[in-house]
C-alpha cells in the first residue's frame, strides 16, 4: 500500500523540526534552564505581597488580575479585613455587585470600624439603587473618619441627594461616578469624583 500524503507530510515536518533543535547555551534545555542572568542582577528570594501586587494592578485598571493577586494573598497568608475589602473593591470594579457586597460585609464584620470597607459598601448600595442604606453607610464612614475625607463627604452628599430624589440627576454636570483611591497602607476607598 502506498504511503498516504498526510502521513508523508507529517513525517517531513517532524524531520525538519528535529533538525532545527540545535543545542546551545542560549536555548532552553530539558530542565527549563535558560542562560544565566546578567552580572549584578538582584536575586529575588521572596515574592512581593499579593496585596501590593493587587493594589498596583487596580491602579493600572487590571481588575481581574488584581482579584487573582488578592486571592493568592488570601491563600498564602489567610483572609483578613484588608484582603476581603480589596477583593470586594476589585469585584465592584468588575461589576460583580453581589460578590462585592458579600466580601465588604465580611470585611466589616471582621473589622467594624474599617472606613474603606464601609465606604465601599456604600458605593455598592448606591449602584444597586439602595440610596437610604448607602446614606447610612457613608454617614458611618464619615463619622469614623472624623470628617477628614472630603471625598467621603461628597459621597454622603450624593447619597443624601439620591435618597431624597430617589433618581439620578439628569444634570450632565452632576457628579454620579466613583473612583478608587488608596488609603494608608495600600487600602482603597471608592470615592465619588468626575471621570
Amino acid at each position: 500500500m502506498p504511503p498516504r500524503p498526510g502521513l508523508l507530510l507529517a513525517a517531513t515536518i517532524m524531520l525538519a523540526l528535529s533538525a532545527c533543535q540545535a543545542a546551545g547555551p542560549e536555548r532552553l534545555s530539558g530542565d527549563r534552564l535558560g542562560p544565566p542572568a546578567p552580572a549584578g542582577t538582584p536575586v529575588v528570594s521572596e515574592a512581593v505581597d499579593g496585596l501590593i501586587v493587587g493594589h498596583r494592578l487596580m491602579a493600572a485598571g487590571e481588575y481581574e488580575l488584581a482579584l487573582r493577586a488578592y486571592q493568592r494573598r488570601a491563600s498564602q497568608s489567610g483572609i483578613d479585613a484588608d484582603v476581603l475589602s480589596a477583593m470586594g473593591s476589585a469585584n465592584l470594579k468588575l461589576g460583580r455587585l453581589g460578590q462585592a457586597q458579600n466580601l465588604l460585609d465580611a470585611a466589616i464584620r471582621e473589622e467594624p470600624q474599617f472606613v474603606a470597607a464601609i465606604n465601599n459598601l456604600g458605593v455598592v448600595l448606591m449602584e444597586t439603587g439602595r440610596f437610604g442604606e448607602a446614606r447610612s453607610a457613608f454617614r458611618a464612614a464619615f463619622a469614623l473618619d472624623n470628617g477628614n475625607s472630603e471625598e467621603i463627604r461628597q459621597n454622603l452628599a450624593l447619597a443624601i441627594a439620591k435618597s431624597e430624589n430617589n433618581a439620578y440627576s439628569s444634570d450632565p454636570e452632576a457628579d454620579n461616578t466613583f473612583r478608587l483611591v488608596r488609603r494608608g497602607n495600600g487600602r482603597f476607598l471608592l470615592l465619588s469624583t468626575p471621570d
